[in-house]
């Protein structure tokens, strides 16, 4: 073996020449401490160095290393010496530090195993950057997936961003990359630095990373492992214990980039959003909050649907801690939290996973399986194993670590369906020749199962607009799991409904009663989301026929149709404001509307129907059962009436709930009930409140002893021109 960089052997200034050149996938092997003989072998790769010395705990000189070529420095020591680096830069700048070769970086073998058999569910915890100790010395451990690489770094500002510096480890059986960087702190700035596959060089964010940066997306941060200082024990102590099923759940969804700019119009920090907007959302009697993707994303535009970084929120808002933060504000509010999870697709962003090692690694590699045609992303290869353990893990690092009471997953139909969105020649059948993806409804299952197990009092939210049977059904049963699924179907055909002339309703009526007809075969959130509001659709308000008046009477009677009828509630963001333009990304909402009477009213209202469905079990306790939800008139499509009542558990007094989808005033109309007693008016759309026309039937009604639609007594009405009324019966027999 050479004494130092002069007498090195052909063989070890080839290895080395490599070294310099950043294409040596081993460098372990000739870096840091070698035993040889009675004396140990140090070499270091410090491109631009001035000199190096080896020097022990109190900064004597052991020795100094002989320079090379390209920066390689050589040094023998007493076999088994401690030592650390004390390096002399341009400048006379002096760095003391430790030999990140000296260290063995590789996580333990468990957790290798887990990794690759996709059931490591703690991945953020151990792989990415994680601050930790080797051997007594503070650092950052950094761990990548790249099997087909040829060489992996890491760098960042701690080297100058240089390749050759901090050259990694890999461990052959798994394709895992890792290094210890010492002295290294939570802040620092990183990326991964590949030669790829076929020799091409490579730079990536870190898929794992739990931090980012908010001026260059194409670098990731250190997070801190400290763990946050939670006060919502009491909340998710009442959360796991609750069956969210039969409880209310009226949801706000929120694109937190949009929601409220500050007087600079620039975008809220965390801390800022929870003062303004957890006060507004407690107002308004909304149970939850759903956030559009805060995964961090390249393109605002694409609403943060088409995220890079799994595991860390936007830094547009600030830091995970802020983040947290809010997470902890709300629920000491008493409002739950659902985020929007993107498994489905990612972006073809040359810095995120697209060909991460020169190789279609986290994609398929055929476009007809890996290529998604309409948003022009990549599809998830959900048969491999590592891909499927690091969406899970992904998964559970919102829910575990950020405390969220939900995921609303994004785009399952077009995960669950090979030829969706695809012409007959440009998809793949599965094994059995069948257009069902196979991978994708093992995943789901396992995704939910996952999380009932670990997280039980979480919710798992489908998006799913087909008409794939028991996407709420338990996986036992042969169901996906899920525990709620967006009703698409309700949505359309009601909004279709309102839309329309209320001359031509009467045509139509099927579009508001049809979706009872398959209310109760799945467990349904009834949403009135983002989507329905953008690309030329208007506002909701917009999109209802007749003179301003008129659309806030229809929106109301809508609304509050939509709250008393089996299912969840979702509504976006700008509807309760009585907003007229369709939402822009780019802008803030329109509050300015709320200096208006009838946006003030809508707003009223909506606070009045949350506080209504919160309070009466009828509205929510057998949302999904049959026995929730009774006809009383659904066939006056001449009038365009239409009355129900919503049922809790026996002995409970039930709600009659009547529309009128006509601005005509209909007086003396009879409606039969299941009691002779007092019936009260508890909520009326066109109150004047609510800046109606305040026709109704004031606050107490008698039933008569005439029947009427199958039942024993009625009750005369007056409707209110496009309204809904919620009677609520006064005395029921106890």
């Amino acid at each position: 073996m050479a004494t130092a960089y002069s007498s090195a052997s052909q063989g070890e200034r080839e290895a080395l020449s490599r070294l310099v050149q950043a294409r040596h996938d081993d460098p372990f092997r000739w870096l840091g401490p070698h035993e040889d003989g009675d004396q140990t072998l140090v070499r270091v790769l410090l491109p631009g160095a001035e000199r190096v010395e080896l020097i022990d705990a109190v900064h004597q000189v052991l020795a100094e290393a002989e320079a090379g070529e390209g920066g390689i420095y050589c040094a023998r020591l007493p076999r088994g010496s401690r030592y650390r680096l004390r390096i002399t830069w341009p400048d006379d700048v002096i760095q003391i530090t430790e030999d990140p070769y000296r260290f063995a970086p590789l996580p333990g073998e468990l957790d290798l195993h887990l990794f690759s058999e996709g059931r490591h569910r703690e991945l953020a915890r151990v792989f990415g950057a994680c601050p930790t100790a080797i051997d007594g010395v503070d650092g950052v451990r950094f761990t990548l997936w790249a099997p087909n690489a040829q060489r992996v770094s890491v760098v960042g500002d701690f080297n100058v961003w240089d390749g050759r510096r901090h050259a990694m480890q890999r461990h052959e059986g798994s394709g895992i990359w890792a290094i210890f960087v010492p002295n290294l702190k939570a802040g620092e700035r990183y990326r991964f630095e590949l030669l790829d596959r076929d020799g091409q060089l490579r730079h990536k964010v870190d898929p794992l990373a739990r931090r980012t940066e908010t001026t260059a997306l194409d670098v990731s941060v250190v997070a801190s492992n400290r763990p946050f200082n939670w006060h919502d024990h009491a909340w998710l102590r009442r959360r796991d214990a609750s069956d969210i099923r039969t409880a209310p759940l009226s949801i706000y969804e929120l694109h937190v980039l949009s929601w409220q700019h500050d007087h600079d119009g620039n975008t809220l920090e965390w801390d800022t959003l929870a003062s303004r907007l957890i006060p507004w959302v407690a107002d308004m009697g909304f149970t939850h909050i759903e956030l559009m993707p805060i995964s961090e994303h390249p393109f605002v535009g694409s609403w943060g649907y088409q995220p890079i970084g799994m595991f860390a929120p936007t830094a547009r808002m600030g830091t995970p801690e802020a983040f947290a933060r809010f997470v902890n504000a709300c629920h000491g509010a008493g409002i739950g939290i659902i985020l929007d999870w993107v498994p489905a697709h990612f972006p073809a962003d040359e810095h995120g996973l697209v060909r991460f090692d020169g190789t279609a690694l986290y994609e398929h590699d055929d476009p007809r399986e890996g290529f998604h045609p309409d948003w022009h992303t990549l599809i998830y290869n959900l048969g491999r194993n590592e891909v499927r353990g690091f969406l899970i893990a992904s998964a559970l690092e919102w829910l575990e670590h950020f405390h969220i009471d939900g995921l609303r997953v994004d785009a399952v139909a077009s995960m669950l369906y090979r030829d969706y969105s695809r012409s007959d020649n440009a998809w793949l059948p599965n094994i059995y020749g069948g257009r069902e993806n196979l991978e994708v409804v093992d995943f789901l299952r396992e995704l939910n199962d996952t999380i009932a197990e670990r997280c039980p009092g979480v919710m798992m939210i489908a998006e799913e607009s087909t008409a794939w049977p028991g996407v709420t059904a338990p996986t036992a049963a042969g169901g996906l799991g899920f525990t709620f699924k967006w009703n698409m179907g309700w949505m359309h055909d009601t909004l279709s409904y309102m839309s329309r002339d209320p001359l031509y309703r009467s045509w139509h009526h099927g579009d508001l009663t049809f979706g009872l007809q398959y209310a109760f075969s799945e467990h349904f959130v009834l949403p009135l989301s983002h989507d329905e509001v953008v690309h030329g659709k208007g506002s909701l308000l917009s999109r209802m026929p007749g003179d301003e008046a008129q659309k806030l009477a229809g929106l109301r009677a809508y609304l509050a149709f939509m709250w008393a009828h089996p299912g969840k509630k979702l509504l976006f963001m700008g509807t309760e404001l009585g907003q007229y333009r369709e939402w822009d990304h780019d802008r803030e909402l329109d509050w300015e509307r709320l200096d208006e009477a009838g946006p003030r009213g809508l707003s009223r209202a909506i606070a009045d129907l949350n506080r209504i469905y919160v309070e009466d079990p009828a509205l929510h306790v057998c949302d999904s059962e049959a026995a929730g939800f009774s006809w009383v008139v659904g066939d006056d499509s001449t009038n365009s009436v239409i009355a129900f009542l919503r049922h809790a558990e026996p002995g409970k007094a039930p709600l009659l709930v009547v529309c009128n989808l006509t601005p005509v005033v209909r007086h003396h109309y009879r409606i039969g009930v299941p009691v002779m007693s007092v019936w009260r008016e508890i909520f009326n759309s066109d109150s004047v409140f609510y800046a109606g026309s305040n026709q109704g039937n004031g606050s107490a009604l008698h039933a008569h002893p005439e029947p009427s639609h199958d039942h024993p007594a009625s009750l005369l009405l007056t409707l209110p021109p496009l309204s809904t009324l919620y009677l609520r019966q006064g005395d029921w027999p106890t």
